[in-house]
């Protein structure tokens, strides 16, 4: 999918941007904040994001493909997990540019992982370090970056994190970011575009991903159980769309919450029903401003022991390497 080389009378750019990192470093809340809309579903816990998601963000200049991918991870042994690392590493092939997104002031063996994964190919990277409101003493931030990543400051260089460094592995350059307050996004955003080839627009101008509403209607279902609900339960769910349906003016949807036991649709349910309400309420609440529609959401609870285990029944829940 990597832009190729253009005529000389091409002005504008276009190209493929990866976000890759480990679980939980703020990957789909970047991409969110780059669009200016919700795309990809966010939480806090790790793992939320498990499908390839294009977000794409056109200008009169230029026209990013940015690819939001899971979290690579290491520990998971169900065929959900093997699926999610097949997703993110197959990712970063052929793009224009890799972020590599770590966490502030950490570095984990998952990010070291990452890091081995990205020298094996042939794609710029640029070091996104976010999360850095969180740092309290912004002084230990660039000793942390020299010690994770080898680098070292040229006498006399300008002060700043990335400027003007030497390096053992050869990112273009390290940004320190806030993608929740949006902190040096646009910085970010303009390196994207130096590194992108001249090249026409892949895709009309009013498109900002790859995916239907109904993907997007089954995503804010999750995200809303993923955020209501404990530790265990999120990894053991997944929605899938059985009715989507416009009429007089209003979306019918119908989505199901697969589940893996009994006792985690009783959770999922809630007493008296009061969760399946209340992510209900919530996740038509997004739909409709996302969608920019009046909807009517039906939510329904069944039990498919061990989905997340067996590769057929993730096909046939959607996840399909695409």
């Amino acid at each position: 999918m990597k832009s190729t080389d253009q005529p000389n009378n091409i002005t504008s750019r276009c190209g493929y941007a990866a976000i890759i990192g480990r679980p939980n470093v703020g990957k789909s809340t970047l991409l969110n904040h780059i669009l200016g809309q919700k795309i990809s579903i966010t939480s806090r816990r790790p793992q939320t994001t498990r499908h390839r998601i294009l977000g794409i963000k056109t200008t009169p200049e230029a026209q990013v493909i940015y690819v939001d991918t899971p979290g690579l991870h290491r520990g998971g042994k169900r065929a959900m997990n093997r699926y999610m690392n097949r997703v993110a590493a197959s990712s970063i092939k052929d793009v224009d540019v890799a972020l590599f997104v770590v966490e502030g002031l950490r570095w984990t063996p998952e990010d070291q992982d990452v890091l081995e994964r990205l020298k094996k190919e042939n794609v710029p990277v640029i070091l996104v370090v976010n999360k850095v409101d969180k740092i309290t003493d912004k002084e230990t931030l660039l000793p942390h970056l020299q010690k994770v990543s080898g680098y070292m400051r040229r006498a006399g260089c300008p002060s700043g994190v990335g400027a003007g460094m030497r390096e053992n592995h050869d990112f273009v350059q390290i940004i320190p970011i806030s993608a929740r307050h949006g902190t040096n996004v646009e910085a970010l955003e303009q390196e994207i575009l130096r590194l992108l080839p001249l090249a026409p627009h892949m895709y009309p101008e009013d498109q900002v991903t790859n995916r239907s509403e109904r993907f997007l209607a089954a995503e804010l279902v999750r995200e809303k159980l993923t955020r209501r609900l404990g530790q265990e339960v999120p990894h053991s769910l997944t929605v899938s769309i059985e009715q989507f349906s416009a009429e007089a003016g209003i979306i019918n949807i119908t989505a199901l919450i697969w589940v893996e036991k009994p006792g985690q649709k009783s959770i999922v349910i809630g007493k008296d029903g009061g969760v399946l309400k209340e992510v209900g309420t919530q996740a038509r609440q997004d739909m409709e401003r996302i969608f920019d529609n009046k909807v009517f959401l039906t939510l329904w609870v069944k039990v498919k022991e061990g989905w997340s285990e067996d590769e057929r029944a993730l096909r046939s829940l959607g996840y399909d390497d695409t």
